[in-house]
């Protein structure tokens, strides 16, 4: 390593660049700002544009954009930036992630280096968590980005066609992730090029940069159609008509439901947890005992549940059983107007437009009786990190980039910069607080918020699931105490529970509270008791237990102690909190419990912590492992999109029909024409590429599901033999799609509608996001053998 290296690591926490440069940069905007302000609105726009042919690549140009760019703030939003704020902006232009503290100005730092990146002439998507976020930022950077000379727009979920592609025509484009990744999939399905949308990737700005490129980086986007004869999203009914078993013994000639979800999350219902089924020690896994199945069989006509030929039948109850004892109401979900909701784990807010794979989502429908919405045939999909992979230059800031700087540099090939705050931090961060039982913490978390709660001090209580923050709330109730509660339930009105967080004597329980997207302010949203609450010791974070990440831990103790304000946190936790009990089964610690529950020992301590660092380490590697499968489908990808691309923007199509059936093309072309004739060669291949890609990932699917268990028995790398099944797969396709057009095409008779040409499209098409199975796929389950690895590193605490 280095001695520069070396000696940065000393000076800096690890992971994170040197700032020296940056601050030397900044320094020398400051020494331009009296120049820059005697320039009228004209004259600067015009300064900016004389920047255009430099690329921003010599610091004297940087310098005097951050100089520019800082007047342009003040004069249209009223906000001169912070000198860490042009530090920000100067990580961003560099291509690295900022790790910028809640309150310091994130969104006009993000907004500064948009424009930055324009001036460099390639297109900025500023990529956030959600509509609000996209549209509200968007909105007001606005007047910045004018005076600086630039476009912007923004794109949400409601955004018409039209709007979309005007809002990427501009300079810089604010939209949602999910979006930006819906119209890549609706783009790749074009039949003309009138009809695409986004322009060539050129710089993703991503707001909170962890969840999008870490939490949520292997989630698929997925873009789904029907044809005429598949319902729509709108054709189903209110309620499902199924039937259901009155018991679990059928009549044996009574024929298997197989495909009725209804019946079998009856079925399931009525078995029993220990005899009938078990879980394993991580709640990822359910598995039917000898019991259970024989009794199953009985009530599904007396089958051999595990002969292949009822294979059907075991997948369905083995998704009733997953949906009944691992998929929890008010923690893994809500029901919200007759529907599903699925909750983010690392957000505690439904996740919009979220479903899990399609078996699995029918019969958690099916478990609370509600109608089941459409799956249908999977046209295209891809993960947020592959979509993000496309775009050659990106950058992000959020809150706690560096507990992630191995990821991402790992996979993005980015650097983090911490960038520090305006004001030194005076929050102050208590010793966790550790109980033998999660009724002790419970009571113990009551008596603090209580405790802060009669000083005026405003509390922020958080918690990890909906229903853990309806518990709090209700025992908060009991002893006189009035709390807001913001989970899942509520979110609607998130920005108006946050904006109040902060005022005297407010008590706010809520679920994660990561990217969010609105500041707590002392004194509440108008500050007017801003005086009182800083007395009083400003905002104090209180936490429930703690996260699966450290990272979620500490977004939420980033909610205190904004811009130097003083505040506080603690977090309680137990030894029989789920992250504890999943994570470190079996471990032994040191020291008696008080009266009042507190553990003090370190060993139980050690414990608590090793519990979080274990999940951190599996989630890691359940990551990688994903992205080892996901890579070869996106390689295979690569080569349809490209000869996608020559088919719709060439005349590729219409060269392969003249090569491979030249007589029937003479023959159609002096019937119809030689255009309608290249038109409908290309939407045959188009049809046909499109039909063959769906079917693929069909088959890939399916070969993932079940390559872990064939390798297993023969002692084989899964990985491996999905690669040996899968590449020879991939290599026949563009084969393949272009024989079945070819076939299609020389079946059309002279006299008939080229038009058409026999294409039969989905009739609709739908967005959605596929959530991770919670339980894994089969591959992924092998992973719950690293929790035993993790925690057999160290041995017991005694």
């Amino acid at each position: 390593m280095a001695l520069r290296e070396r000696l940065r690591r000393l000076a800096q926490r690890p992971g994170s660049a040197d700032i020296g440069p940056l601050q030397a940069v900044v320094a020398a905007a400051g020494r331009r700002e009296d120049d820059v302000r005697a320039l009228d609105d004209a004259a600067l726009t015009a300064a900016v544009a004389e920047l255009r042919g430099t690329g921003l690549r010599a610091d004297a140009d940087l310098a005097a954009f951050c100089a520019l760019g800082r007047e342009a703030a003040r004069r249209t939003l009223g906000e001169r930036p912070f000198d860490v704020q042009l530090v920000g902006v100067l990580a961003l232009l560099s291509g690295r992630v900022a790790e910028m503290a809640t309150g310091e100005g994130k969104t006009l730092a993000g907004a500064l280096a948009a424009a930055g990146h324009a001036l460099r002439g390639r297109r900025v998507h500023v990529l956030s968590v959600n509509d609000y976020l996209a549209r509200r930022d968007a909105e007001w950077m606005r007047p910045l980005h004018a005076l600086l000379g630039m476009t912007s727009g923004w794109v949400v979920q409601e955004s018409a066609p039209d709007e979309r592609r005007a809002a990427y025509a501009a300079d810089i484009t604010y939209a949602p992730v999910s979006e930006a990744g819906f119209d890549l999939l609706r783009d790749r399905l074009a039949t003309d090029p009138d009809e695409l949308v986004l322009p060539e990737p050129g710089v993703a700005l991503i707001d909170e940069a962890d969840s999008v490129l870490v939490d949520e980086a292997m989630v698929p986007l997925v873009l789904a159609g029907n044809t005429d004869d598949d319902p729509t999203p709108a054709d189903l009914a209110a309620s499902p008509d199924q039937p259901t078993p009155t018991d679990l013994a059928v009549s044996p000639d009574q024929p298997t439901p197989t495909d009725l979800p209804g019946f079998h999350a009856e079925l399931v219902r009525r078995l029993r947890p220990g005899r009938d089924y078990t879980t394993d020690e991580e709640a990822r896994n359910v598995q039917l005992t000898p019991v259970g199945a024989r009794e199953v069989e009985r009530a599904l006509g007396g089958i051999d549940l595990y002969a292949p030929a009822h294979l059907p039948a075991l997948t369905a109850v083995n998704l009733a059983l997953h949906a009944e004892a691992l998929l929890h109401r008010d923690v893994d979900y809500i029901v919200r107007d007759g529907a599903v909701k699925l909750i983010s784990e690392s957000k505690g807010r439904v996740a919009l437009l979220q479903r899990w794979p399609d078996g699995l989502h029918a019969a958690v429908e099916a478990k609370e009786r509600l109608a089941a919405s459409p799956g249908g045939e999977i046209l295209d999909s891809i993960t947020v990190q592959e979509m993000i992979g496309r775009y050659p230059v990106r950058c992000g800031m959020t809150g706690t980039a560096l507990a992630v700087a191995g990821q991402l540099r790992e996979f993005y090939e980015m650097d983090v910069v911490v960038v520090p705050p305006n004001r030194p931090r005076i929050r102050v961060d208590e010793p966790d607080r550790l109980y033998a039982t999660a009724e002790d913490r419970d009571v113990a978390v009551v008596e603090v918020i209580a405790g802060a709660h009669a000083a005026g001090r405003p509390v922020l209580a958080g918690t990890p699931d909906v229903a853990a923050s309806e518990r709090l709330a209700r025992r908060l109730r009991r002893v006189g105490l009035d709390p807001v509660v913001l989970n899942a339930k509520n979110d609607a009105a998130e920005a108006a529970i946050i904006a109040e967080a902060g005022a005297f004597g407010a008590i706010t329980v809520s679920t994660q509270m990561a990217g969010r997207g609105t500041d707590i302010r002392l004194g509440g949203a108008d500050g007017a008791d801003r005086d009182r609450t800083v007395g009083a010791g400003g905002l104090l974070v209180v936490g429930t237990g703690h996260y699966h990440s450290s990272r979620l831990d500490d977004q939420l103790r980033g909610r205190a102690g904004r811009q130097g304000d003083p505040g506080g946190s603690v977090f309680l936790t137990a030894l029989t909190d789920d992250l504890v009990t999943r994570y470190a089964p079996g471990q032994t610690h040191d020291g008696p419990a008080g009266d009042d529950g507190l553990v003090t020992g370190k060993g139980a301590h050690w414990i608590a912590g090793h519990a979080q660092r274990v999940a951190e380490g599996v989630d890691l590697e359940i990551h990688r492992n994903t992205w080892r499968y996901n890579h070869l489908i996106g390689l295979q990808r690569a080569d349809v999109l490209a000869e996608r691309d020559r088919v719709l923007r060439g005349d590729a199509a219409d060269a392969l029909m003249r090569d491979r059936a030249a007589a029937h093309h003479r023959e159609l072309a002096d019937a119809a024409g030689e255009d309608a004739v290249a038109a409908a060669a290309r939407q045959l291949v188009l049809f046909h590429l499109d039909r063959a890609w769906s079917r693929h990932l069909a088959y890939l699917a399916d070969l993932r599901e079940g390559i872990h268990l064939r390798s297993l028995g023969r002692g084989l790398d899964p990985l491996v033999e999905f690669n040996r099944e899968a590449v020879p797969a991939g290599k026949r396709l563009l084969a393949d799609a272009r024989d079945a057009a070819v076939e299609a095409f020389a079946a059309l008779p002279p006299d008939a509608d080229l038009s058409a040409a026999g294409v039969r499209r989905p009739t609709a098409t739908w967005t959605y996001i596929a959530h991770d199975n919670p339980f894994g796929t089969m591959d992924d389950r092998a992973f719950r053998g690293l929790v035993a690895m993790f925690t057999g590193r160290r041995g017991r605490s005694t």
